[in-house]
């Protein structure tokens, strides 16, 4: 109500607006908070533009993955879960947080994950990575990375393991703060909905058992005509 007269609109009873909101399918949600792009839509338009077209050549000889790393907490994350009427689920916690961290990249081709982890989220996460996407793609003459900018994918340390594969590695980093145009971001969701919310793993180990169960399963399947769309909403 108080939105509707802070925009000058007339003023309904609760039960009428409460009706509006359910003809137009509203939903009660948790917003998502984002930090804007600082630069000029045009440019963020092409730079977009450019990643998916790096994704539209991509061959076995020529891979393309999106990559991104993933935090995995034994305190579990909270999330919305069936209980009975009058009654709320308890979620005992460990108490003492544990952490891994997993890297991972998203083949475009064949829609499989690509991982690896570490205790830490630093250079070395990274570095490990590219190891093992260059055993696993051995036969490719390049390897395409769609990452963001977070400092472990440009580190002093990073570029020198990069500057040792030659050309084989060829990063192409998104704008800063456009999370939504990676498409691995969709899959640390889906990981975090089917096996971190709510869990109730007593140790690191069996919660990590569960996440590379999801990870060695995951299939993405791309819808078609799809890009355009991305790119304005990513934009």
């Amino acid at each position: 109500m108080k939105q509707l007269v802070a925009e000058g609109l007339p003023q309904v009873s609760v039960t009428t607006l409460g009706r509006a909101l359910a003809h137009v399918g509203a939903r009660l949600g948790t917003p998502k908070p984002i930090v804007l792009c600082p630069w000029p839509r045009a440019r963020r338009i092409e730079r977009l533009a450019e990643i998916r077209r790096v994704e539209e050549r991509a061959t076995p000889y020529e891979p393309v993955l999106y990559v991104d790393e993933v935090d995995i907490h034994l305190n579990p994350k909270i999330g919305r879960d069936w209980m009975l009427p009058g009654t709320q689920r308890r979620l005992v916690t460990p108490g003492t947080n544990r952490k891994f961290y997993l890297a991972g990249g998203l083949d475009v081709l064949t829609g499989k994950l690509v991982t690896t982890g570490l205790d830490k989220k630093n250079s070395d996460l990274f570095i490990a990575f590219l190891k093992v996407v260059d055993r696993r793609y051995e036969r490719a003459r390049r390897i395409h990375l769609i990452l963001d900018n977070y400092k472990i994918h440009s580190s002093t340390r990073t570029t020198a393991a990069l500057r040792a594969y030659g050309d084989r590695f060829v990063l192409h980093f998104l704008p800063p703060y456009c999370p939504d145009a990676n498409r691995i971001e969709r899959v640390w969701q889906d990981l975090h909905a089917n096996v971190t919310r709510n869990h109730r793993c007593r140790t690191l180990f069996a919660l990590l058992a569960r996440a590379r169960c999801f990870v060695d399963a995951y299939q993405w399947k791309r819808t078609a005509n799809t890009v355009s769309h991305e790119i304005m909403r990513a934009a």
